[in-house]
């Protein structure tokens, strides 16, 4: 298989609008370690639900408090908001661009899991 083609798509992803402004927020915003911080628990907390749910299980209620407090918290903060934002609209692409790859190799990449988002 011909590699040449992946690396001219991860060069056209860095020259992509979407890569670009992930990053410029992302340097901004992780540069406050408390952010970081946060962000980094906020993320902890997501694939926590995320695995009780997959596994038929309510979500701790501590977890979904926490969850709840930080993401009031992380998105009343514009800049952090629309870094999270621009961060989802680019794994959103990047999931389009998987699906495109895996329907070409006719591959099953359907879990059955719905929509997991929290």
């Amino acid at each position: 298989m011909e590699y040449s083609t992946a690396h001219q798509l991860a060069r056209e992803i860095r020259e992509s609008r979407e890569w670009k402004e992930y990053h410029a927020l992302k340097e901004s915003v992780m540069g406050d370690e408390t952010q970081a911080a946060l962000i980094r628990e906020f993320r902890k907390l997501q694939i926590a639900i995320q695995m009780s749910a997959m596994q038929g299980k309510s979500p701790d209620s501590e977890d979904m408090q926490r969850f709840s407090g930080i993401n009031t918290l992380l998105f009343s903060k514009p800049e952090v908001r629309d870094f999270l934002l621009a961060e989802m609209q680019l794994q959103r692409s990047l999931g389009d661009i998987f699906k495109i790859l895996t329907d070409a190799a006719d591959l099953d990449m359907d879990l059955g899991l719905g929509n997991l988002s929290v």
